[in-house]
């Protein structure tokens, strides 16, 4: 399906979260549709609240509001999991920087560990 692409943080060295993939895959689908979150989440069944709170990806879905959420979509349940599982694999290639804290010097040649050497083993 085309549409707007959405990408998923990925903070740190971490893998993404499921529910981060999920809600971006359906603001996604919402947003190349052109619906509002009332639209979508009156045809799923849910409130749009709660079709809110999955796409910021503050909550988890169980598997009958992922079925219901893509029947609204006008998908199977297993098209819209290999979209899910594709965002999060294609999030995983993208090397993680993490950004430098304020104020934080790089670390210099002396502020790394040093080796032990063989007399101290």
């Amino acid at each position: 399906m085309s549409g707007p692409q959405v990408r998923i943080a990925v903070l740190g060295e971490r893998e993404p979260l499921w529910r981060a993939a999920l809600g971006a895959e359906l603001r996604r689908r919402r947003a190349g549709r052109g619906e509002s979150l009332a639209e979508a989440a009156a045809r799923a069944g849910v409130s749009s609240q709660y079709l809110s709170e999955l796409e910021r990806g503050r909550k988890e879905a169980s598997s009958e509001v992922l079925a219901a959420l893509a029947r609204g979509y006008g998908v199977r349940l297993a098209g819209l999991l290999a979209a899910i599982a594709a965002q999060l694999d294609e999030a995983a290639t993208i090397p993680a920087r993490r950004p430098p804290r304020p104020g934080a010097a790089a670390p210099s040649a002396s502020a790394r560990p040093r080796r032990e050497s063989s007399a101290r083993r």
